[in-house]
């Protein structure tokens, strides 16, 4: 495959979760299941803010796109995953890592950027209700689904090819389960700083500007919470956002987890720990986070599996 000490590499080896043999096979059950899990409950939240009338509001728009989001992304990660498990040669060719990491990019982004609309989608239905149609109509509510969206495609039409511009040397084992953008330039034997640059540029600047629109919000949210004289109104406004900041708290918790830890302990092997809670472990939980204090869910639900085929007009 190559001649010398730089190659051009055709295939890397993705080491995964766990390199003991004995655990192939029960991991494999494990994330199958946690897989299964992760598509059963987006495409069901899919599904119910498609079709019952009742959850055709702007928080329920923005929560099928989240919804969308967390199966494309699990789903670009979990099958080759899946395979690899159960295969002795767990290789992955050139172009399908960088086809992988730019899927990746594209919904790891989109959901740091979701997560901030909602929580502006949040605090107009609290701080201004009287207005909340109006100020999020149709028209903003498709805007703002469109900028997540460019935002996230941009960054993995330029980042990828970035990453993927380096020179590649003998070793071609990536110690990860996935094609992420560290582990493959730890592999390069070229000159990695503009890389670097450009991937600590696009993490740094979505995850400030997508927090500071969460952190705007809710202090907003929580100071007209506060304000609320019944305890009873305050109790009602608190649960139209619990389940968002829940969801925001876990997502966001483990991305500083991973980019604020010291570099003296920082390592691979607990980026793959945390990959593999942002990547697959919270898309199974979002749609439990959202259905479970959600009485108009859970009702869609109901109705939904009485009669499944009224719900399709198909009778």
């Amino acid at each position: 495959m190559a001649t010398g000490n730089l190659t051009h590499v055709t295939e890397f080896i993705l080491m995964g979760v766990s390199d003991r043999p004995e655990l192939q096979v029960p991991l494999f059950f494990l994330f199958l299941v946690i897989y299964l899990l992760t598509a059963a409950g987006n495409l069901g939240i899919i599904t119910l803010t498609s079709v019952d009338s009742r959850l055709q509001t702007p928080m329920y728009f923005f929560l099928r796109h989240l919804a969308i989001i967390n199966f494309g992304n699990s789903t670009v990660i979990a099958p080759k995953m899946l395979v690899n498990f159960l295969v002795s040669k767990k290789t992955t060719l050139y172009y399908e890592c960088a086809t992988q990491l730019g899927g990746f990019l594209v919904f790891i982004v989109a959901e740091i950027f979701m997560l901030a609309v909602m929580a502006y989608d949040r605090y107009v239905a609290i701080c201004n209700p009287l207005l909340y149609m109006v100020v999020v109509s149709r028209r903003v509510c498709l805007l703002l689904v469109f900028l997540t969206y460019l935002f996230s495609f941009v960054t993995a039409i330029v980042v990828t090819p970035c990453v993927f511009s380096v020179s590649y040397c003998s070793s071609n084992v990536i110690n990860h389960f996935y094609c992420d953008n560290v582990p493959l330039l730890a592999l390069s034997c070229s000159d990695t700083h503009l890389p670097e640059t450009v991937v600590f540029f696009f993490s740094a600047t979505n995850l400030f500007f997508s927090m500071i629109i969460v952190l705007i919000s809710y202090f907003n949210i929580i100071l007209a919470i506060l304000r609320i004289r019944s305890s009873e109104g305050r109790k009602k406004a608190f649960s139209t956002c619990a389940s968002h900041m829940m969801a925001v708290t876990v997502f966001y918790g483990t991305l500083l987890f991973m980019y604020l830890q010291p570099r003296t302990n920082h390592s691979l092997d607990t980026d793959k720990m945390a990959s593999v809670f942002y990547t697959l472990i919270i898309p199974m939980l979002n749609p439990v986070i959202y259905s479970l204090r959600n009485k108009d869910v859970k009702c869609a639900l109901k109705e939904f599996l009485k009669n499944p085929c009224k719900r399709f007009n198909l009778i």
